[in-house]
């Protein structure tokens, strides 16, 4: 790796991990509360809607919160059945009807007996695990533990276990783990380690990391995943994922 892309790199991570980064960023959805189960379930839900026109992704986790009476935790503990007729017409792309009741009732029943859904993933993980593929392997069997859950939802929950990127996911965990004090990624986990990360790989990540070299697998699974991050690893092994914002920001730009 040379010196012109290390300091390209660091040049982007400085100018995208910024405050101006937030509105127009799906990650703009957690930002809006204060209260730790806010910012993870509509994190969550955020990451999970992230394909598309970022604006559109936006607009319909804004609509998620309207249905939830702008206080999601509230609502996800508190509400009576009759409440979720609202959610009947809530689409976005093949995330429907069925896939929306199901996340809420895994949050209702979640929350029941923990107060994070960091014990979701930190069920798989140990300080001596490199990355988090234990981790979104364990969520998963969590997430789809309860009795009635739909097979139709499975498709919105990516595991490593089938060779997925698990892009959103790894996203989320961006958001909920990485500690600085720029104001983007909040740090509010501490079971997994910022080394642990694994760099989300969307399309813009995935085309500028190719062009400066960091990546030479054929197409974007788990191993493309770890194998950028490793690449990352070399310029930064305790904050890997951070030149996630680096990489979007090239592409976003057109730089690549």
């Amino acid at each position: 790796m040379t010196g012109y892309i290390i300091d390209l790199l660091n040049e982007k991570y400085e100018q995208f991990n910024a405050p101006g980064f937030i509105p127009n960023d799906p990650i703009s959805i957690p930002h809006k509360f204060t209260v730790k189960q806010d910012i993870e379930i509509m994190g969550f839900l955020a990451a999970t809607l992230a394909w598309g026109q970022r604006i559109t992704i936006i607009n319909k986790c804004n609509e998620l919160i309207d249905l939830m009476d702008g206080a999601p935790y509230d609502f996800i503990r508190n509400h009576q059945d009759t409440d979720l007729k609202r959610f009947l017409s809530f689409k976005h792309r093949t995330f429907n009807t069925t896939d929306t009741l199901y996340f809420i009732e895994f949050f209702k029943d979640f929350y029941k007996k923990h107060t994070s859904l960091e014990e979701a993933f930190a069920g798989g993980i140990t300080p001596l695990s490199v990355d988090t593929k234990a981790a979104l392997e364990n969520f998963r069997k969590v997430f789809f533990s309860l009795e009635d859950f739909p097979a139709r939802t499975r498709k919105h929950i990516a595991t490593p276990a089938k060779n997925s990127s698990c892009k959103r996911i790894n996203m989320f965990l961006r958001w909920m783990v990485r500690k600085d004090n720029k104001g983007v990624d909040f740090g509010i986990w501490n079971k997994i380690s910022p080394a642990q990360l694994v760099c989300p790989c969307d399309l813009h990540v995935e085309r500028v990391a190719r062009k400066l070299g960091l990546i030479s697998r054929p197409k974007a699974d788990w191993q493309t995943a770890i194998e950028l991050t490793g690449n990352l690893k070399l310029i930064d092994p305790n904050d890997p994922v951070k030149y996630d914002f680096a990489l979007f920001g090239l592409g976003v730009e057109g730089y690549m």
